[in-house]
């Protein structure tokens, strides 16, 4: 216990380096713990088959950020962890230089700094795991993108989980610096000449038309050639992730709305029975609001539009109408063949089924411009079909190689879209083959578009005037509202993952203090000297601004090259690029590339102001 204890007045005497390798750890582990946790809520719980919130595509999309996400995450906290610790060892070189000069064997000397390790390590991971749920807790109540099905009960075992492999990780990345400390000569750890990972002298001398400041940086930087490619590689993959969650997320925020607007359409009006219309708008729901509803009873006759309403609709000036017949069926699963080289022809499918959301559409009127795997309807057949992604997901093995069933119809399944009706739990039939199948002749729906060049609330009040006379139990709603709550679902959610690099990026603006603390504990006699013949204290806070500019120009290079190229090729499918996209990716780009590089600045300004002489004494 009093080994325990002194390690730990010990830890405490060096508040300074001991917070910053605490905190640094403990950003890393809540990092991971709240990309865990989004994960279970909103990625990886909605992968499975149920009807509750997002489609299986849209879904796609935030899994496929949360696994990269995830991964980066990892990689960047293993490099966080080996170069917080190896800073750590370095600043404690001439401990390790006095015990071992009063006889201090090297195991009870790595002994002794590994409970150091284990001590630190410990209240990094536990504060780290507060730190998670607490930004998970403050997500789910700011952001309010949880539906009201989802368990809000933490998932303790994750946290667990990330805790003891954190732990796990930092005690055996921490024991090779350790080790190698707890190795070094007494002479050699108590030589003020003697840096801890400092490289015997470069052979490269920069080029010769460079300035003085840069040289003497270019130099810096390759003595400590270690550190430097830690700090490089670790603010490499920050940068990237950075990039992914920013540039990505934006991207991919603009790009899923886009989406949506597509399937639902833009400033809409729905026309229909009052019922009708609650009943649409719920079903519209469905993307962002999960829950139980009753039944509904589609082929009432009176939610039909009437012939003489639909004339009138149809006769108006400056407006356009999308007839709809909205039903609920049985759709089953006709499995089809297909060619196998070595096999011949084998069938594809089975006999599964499963009720839907089933909607008649005029192909070649309707507004809706869906995003399609495979065909949209449109050719003229009337024995096609087009399903959502949930009901493809659900019931069809390929289901553009299979039929479907309804009404005792055998129809071709001609495209996935992807849809938020009904959370994508639909089948879109030409509108004559559905009036048939159901012995239906009218359409329980219309959607309105009024021409952008007329007055819009005159053209409201005369279809609203032309209902009232014919039909007073119908009415009009405008479909943006529910477009937007879609839209601004997408957007909440993608607002939390754009939240994620920040605490990872904090941890690695705390490597890059520990590095540039390295870099002028390094050269303190030089810059000692430099000051003594009449540099100016400028001139030191100018020669390690060179440094660190170099090391994060090359990072911010390299990081969002990869970034980009992740983003676009491989994250989002047909991404949607525009100029505000791009100038919006830009802005956030260089407010972090320049809040970081004024960050690492706090040490050298602090050291520049010190006296010469006190410049030189090392601590």
């Amino acid at each position: 216990m009093s080994e325990t204890f002194f390690a730990i007045n010990d830890l405490m005497r060096r508040k300074l380096q001991t917070g910053t390798v605490v905190i640094g750890l403990a950003l890393c582990v809540a990092s991971t713990l709240f990309l865990l946790l989004l994960g279970d809520r909103i990625g990886f719980h909605i992968l499975s088959v149920t009807e509750s919130v997002l489609t299986p595509n849209f879904a796609k999309v935030f899994s496929n950020f949360i696994v990269f996400a995830g991964f980066l995450t990892f990689l960047i906290s293993t490099v966080i962890i080996a170069f917080m610790v190896y800073v750590m060892m370095a600043q404690r070189i001439r401990d390790i230089g006095l015990m071992k000069a009063i006889g201090c064997p090297n195991d009870l000397v790595f002994g002794y700094f590994m409970n150091e390790l284990v001590i630190v390590a410990f209240a990094g991971c536990l504060l780290g795991v507060f730190l998670g749920l607490a930004m998970d807790y403050i997500s789910i109540n700011l952001s309010n993108t949880h539906p009201q099905s989802q368990s809000t009960v933490v998932n303790f075992w994750l946290a667990l989980l990330t805790f003891v492999i954190y732990f796990v990780l930092s005690l055996i990345i921490g024991a090779k610096p350790v080790l190698d400390t707890a190795k070094v000569e007494p002479s050699k750890a108590l030589s003020p000449a003697y840096i801890y990972g400092l490289a015997k002298e470069s052979d490269f001398k920069g080029s010769a038309r460079a300035g003085f400041t840069v040289k003497i940086a270019i130099r810096s930087l390759f003595r400590r050639k270690s550190a430097t490619f830690r700090v490089i590689l670790c603010l490499t993959a920050v940068f990237l992730l950075v990039t992914v969650a920013v540039a990505g997320g934006i991207i991919a925020e603009h790009t899923t709305g886009n989406w949506a607007e597509r399937a639902v359409g833009k400033n809409l009006v729905l026309l229909g029975h009052r019922d009708m219309c609650d009943r649409y708008k719920l079903l519209l729901s469905r993307f962002y609001r999960s829950g139980e509803s009753a039944d509904f009873n589609y082929t009432d006759t009176k939610y039909l539009i009437s012939d003489d309403l639909l004339n009138q609709m149809s006769l108006m000036s400056n407006v356009t109408i999308d007839q709809r017949l909205v039903l609920e069926g049985r759709i089953q699963e006709v499995f089809g063949y297909t060619v196998d080289p070595k096999l011949g022809t084998r069938p594809i499918g089975d006999d599964r089924e499963s009720n839907s959301l089933v909607i008649g559409v005029e192909p070649q009127k309707t507004f809706s411009k869906w995003i399609v795997d495979g065909e949209s309807l449109g050719n003229g057949e009337s024995d096609e079909a087009m399903i959502g992604d949930l009901l493809a997901q659900k019931i069809f093995s390929a289901p553009l190689l299979e039929k479907l069933s309804y009404s005792g119809q055998t129809l071709k399944v001609v495209g996935v879209c992807l849809d938020p009706i009904n959370n994508g739990n639909v089948v879109y039939i030409p509108l004559r083959t559905l009036q048939n199948a159901a012995e239906i002749n009218k359409p329980n729906v219309l959607l309105i578009r009024i021409d952008p060049s007329a007055d819009r609330l005159q053209v409201l009040n005369a279809i609203r005037s032309k209902i009232n006379a014919s039909t007073p139990d119908f009415e009009l709603n405008e479909l943006n509202q529910e477009l937007s709550k879609a839209v601004s679902f997408l957007g909440n959610v993608w607002s939390m993952i754009l939240l994620l690099p920040f605490s990872v990026l904090a941890s690695a603006s705390l490597c890059l203090i520990g590095y540039v603390v390295l870099s002028v504990d390094e050269q303190r006699q030089e810059f000692g000297i430099l000051r003594a013949i009449g540099m100016k204290p400028n001139a030191v806070v100018k020669i390690v601004s060179t440094q660190n500019f170099m090391i994060l120009l090359s990072s911010y290079a390299v990081g969002l090259c990869l970034g980009i190229i992740a983003t676009l090729l491989v994250l989002i499918p047909e991404p949607l690029v525009t100029d505000l996209t791009i100038m919006e990716i830009t802005g956030w780009l260089v407010v972090v590339y320049a809040l970081i590089f004024v960050i690492s600045l706090f040490p050298v300004l602090r050291f520049a102001r010190k006296p010469i002489l006190e410049m030189m004494r090392r601590p």
